[in-house]
């Protein structure tokens, strides 16, 4: 399985939310706080050409945000990615 990264703050409801559907999906992630760890905010950007926050990497492959993480869920796509049997974006 392909190593889950998590751009977040710890305010953010949609960081939350990112988290706890990768979790119920028994998924495991390494999270970056990018206000606890500012220099990890420019890696963020460098990376997705986002500075929203979250930023979600499955292995190389950029899912984007919350909503692109639900959308990948809703259609059947996520559990392909998170195996390393699809792809996103």
């Amino acid at each position: 399985m392909a190593e889950i990264v998590i751009y977040s703050k710890s305010w953010c409801g949609y960081c939350h939310r990112a988290k706890a559907l990768l979790s119920e999906k028994g998924q495991s992630f390494a999270e970056i706080d990018v206000e606890a760890e500012p220099d990890k905010e420019a890696e963020m950007v460098r990376r997705a050409r986002r500075s929203s926050v979250p930023q979600i990497f499955v292995g190389e492959v950029h899912v984007g945000g919350y909503d692109d993480l639900n959308a990948l869920e809703q259609s059947g796509e996520l559990d392909a990615l998170l195996t390393g049997k699809g792809g996103s974006e």
